[in-house]
């Protein structure tokens, strides 16, 4: 056991440790090969990690030029149809300047999205005011970029944990084993805790398929944003905003008769008021609640981040002041210190917002009394 102990928290001091120096690497250099050492250069690169890309960038060899990184399939409808490639096409350029062309169809990618260039054009022309492309319109883009891959490796890992639990139950096995051990907890957890008290314990069965979904992929995706390979997957506004989207759209299906016929027409208070009190309960639960919910998680997961890397930053803008040593030291500790309370922050936002979901089918498939 004592061995057992020493390995995990080995592991665990290695997986941190490497996640430091990747991003420590990524200061000294960014997508361009160009040295990152100035709070504007940080500031630039930062943003641009926490975006979305066609490629997993791990760092750039400053004296060769040569970019290492993991490139991803390109998929674009565009006029002429469906174009497929790989990333590395594009030779890590996000200015418009490498042209790939397939079957008469030329592609560029400017600010990380991928646009076709129009009839005869040779290169992109940019509007020096709105900094977008003149000469070129965006594509369909159904890619399987950083974040795509992310979901779909999250997806995996939940279905072969969940499958491994279910199996375990169905051979008799009262203590799971394996992985299995800290799903258990967790979904007794959801039930005991967040479902039945919001729910209900008639109605709760219900709906614990999504909650559980739900509860798992954000939490999975938090942390997979904690490891060096850079996901900022619950820090993409669509993510969350289609997450919300769900859970607008099954509370609103399963509200009740009650439900709705509270919210159409209040019972209690004066004829002559019980249409503008429709009007802004239907925008509370269309638009503000679900609102909330994508703001919430997209804010915290996308702060977090964004302290994190600010903090390992250190290392370069306090160089002069405190010498290399002293500012590695001081942005080591207190980037390790933040990203202790980044797994903690993982957790919570995946129950917040599981907790919050779940308040809100509760109020809408509850049976009300009348007195």
């Amino acid at each position: 056991m004592v061995a057992k102990k020493s390995i995990k928290f080995i592991a665990v001091l290695v997986l941190t440790l490497t996640s430091f120096v990747a991003h420590a690497n990524g200061e000294e250099n960014d997508h361009k090969g160009e040295l990152v050492n100035t709070p504007g250069k940080i500031k630039e690169y930062i943003a641009h990690h926490l975006k979305d890309s066609h490629d997993f960038h791990l760092f750039t060899d400053n004296a060769s030029g040569t970019h290492v990184s993991f490139p991803l399939p390109v998929i674009v409808w565009t006029k002429d149809g469906l174009k497929t490639f790989m990333s590395s096409e594009f030779h890590h350029d996000d200015e418009g300047k490498v042209i790939v062309e397939k079957n008469g169809t030329r592609l560029v990618k400017l600010h990380s999205k991928i646009y076709e260039l129009e009839a005869g054009a040779t290169s992109v022309i940019i509007d020096e005011e709105t900094h977008h492309a003149t000469n070129a319109h965006k594509v369909l883009d159904f890619s399987i970029t950083k974040s795509v891959f992310g979901m779909l490796l999250t997806g995996l890992l939940m279905f072969l944990g969940f499958t491994a639990l279910a199996r375990g139950y169905k051979k008799g096995h009262t203590i799971p084993k394996g992985f299995a051990r800290v799903l258990e907890p967790l979904v007794i957890y959801v039930r005991d805790d967040i479902a039945k008290p919001n729910i209900g314990e008639k109605k709760y069965r219900k709906f614990m398929g999504f909650l559980l979904t739900v509860f798992f992929f954000i939490w999975i995706l938090n942390l997979l944003g904690l490891t060096p390979l850079g996901f900022n997957v619950t820090g993409q506004i669509a993510v969350t905003a289609c997450l919300a989207i769900f859970t607008v759209v099954i509370y609103l299906v399963s509200g009740s008769k009650d439900f709705w016929a509270h919210t159409l027409w209040m019972p209690g208070v004066p004829y002559i008021l019980r249409p503008i009190l429709a009007v802004i309960e239907l925008i509370g639960f269309v638009l503000i609640k679900p609102f909330s919910l994508l703001v919430r998680l997209f804010a915290n997961m996308t702060a977090g981040h964004f302290v994190v890397m600010s903090l390992i930053a250190l290392m370069i803008t306090l160089k002069q002041d405190f010498g290399a040593f002293g500012s590695t030291g001081m942005s080591l500790v207190l980037a390790l210190f933040i990203s202790v309370i980044e797994i903690l922050v993982a957790f919570l936002q995946a129950f917040i917002f599981t907790m919050l979901s779940s308040l809100f089918i509760g109020m809408a498939v509850e049976e009300h009394d009348d007195h």
